[in-house]
Order: C-alpha cells, then sequence, then structure tokens
C-alpha cells in the first residue's frame, strides 16, 4: 500500500471517529482494515472491523422473532388493574399538610398566650387574660371592682327599699 493511501485511510479514520462518514467511506475502512496490508500504527483498528465484519455476516436466525414475542408474551401481566384516582385521592395529601400546619399554628398561639413571658420568667394569665405587670395597676384594678360592688350593693338596697314599700302600703 502506498504512503497516500495509508494518509487517506488515517484521514477517514478520523473522520469516522466523527461521525462524518458515509456508507461507502465505511465499507472502504472495512476493506482496508480487512486486508493484510494495514501499517503497524493502525493494527489497533484491525479487530474492531473485523468484528463489525462478523457480527453483519452472521446476522439473525429465522427463529429471533419468535423469541422475542415469546420473551414479551412471558413478561407480560395478565390482569392490568386500572385504579381510578379522584380529584379528592389527588387532593388529600395537601389537606394533610395543611391540616397540619393548622394544627401547628393553633397550638402556637395557645402557647403563646398560656404562658406570657415577662423578663425571662414565665407568668401565669390571670382569669381574664390579662397579665398584671406592676402594684399600681393590680390597685388600681381592685378600687375599681371594689366601686362597681359598692354600685351593685346600692342599686340591690334601693331595689328591695322599693319593694317593701310597695308592698306595705
Amino acid at each position: 500500500m502506498t504512503v497516500m493511501d495509508c494518509k487517506n485511510m488515517e484521514r477517514l479514520l478520523e473522520r469516522y471517529w466523527r461521525c462524518e462518514t458515509s456508507l461507502d467511506e465505511e465499507a472502504a475502512l472495512r476493506a482496508f482494515f480487512l486486508s493484510d496490508e494495514v501499517p503497524p500504527h493502525l493494527l489497533r483498528y484491525k479487530s474492531l472491523f473485523a468484528y463489525q465484519q462478523s457480527q453483519q455476516a452472521q446476522g439473525l436466525g429465522e427463529d429471533f422473532d419468535a423469541k422475542v414475542l415469546a420473551l414479551i408474551e412471558k413478561d407480560a401481566p395478565e390482569v392490568v388493574k386500572i385504579r381510578r384516582v379522584t380529584l379528592t385521592s389527588r387532593l388529600m395529601p395537601l389537606m394533610k399538610a395543611a391540616a397540619a400546619v393548622a394544627l401547628l399554628l393553633t397550638l402556637g398561639n395557645v402557647m403563646e398566650h398560656s404562658f406570657i413571658a415577662h423578663d425571662g420568667e414565665m407568668a401565669v394569665a390571670d382569669t381574664i387574660g390579662q397579665q398584671i405587670s406592676a402594684p399600681s395597676v393590680a390597685l388600681s384594678e381592685e378600687a375599681s371592682q371594689a366601686k362597681r360592688t359598692r354600685q351593685l350593693l346600692d342599686s340591690l338596697k334601693r331595689t328591695e327599699q322599693e319593694q317593701g314599700e310597695e308592698a306595705n302600703p
């Protein structure tokens, strides 16, 4: 083989690796590598093209289609059960997540209002839901409650007097 033919085959081989060759050029490469005149630096590619040629010659057997169909039928499920997916079943995970978030927020809110922190200490809220934070506030609330109690007692006394006067004319 001439040096010019060897250089052409090397360029053709480079184009083959970049997938730029036509079928005729690939046939020329196969013929070149199956010949006995392959240069030593290209001998490493000879087995590749020899393998391709042997596989092309071997081809598929006549019973290939029957074997493939038998394998497909063997692996195919007998009965396919279809499950209906409703909108409710699709949204159920979302509803569960929303319920969990709502529960956590509610529990957090209850915990916040049950234990009101003041100066790093835990203080319990009074029965009305207000925290007594200073003695002056406590005294003013007690005074207003005492005043309301006196007013209620006075109105009860007046009501009793009026009822007593109506009973004794």
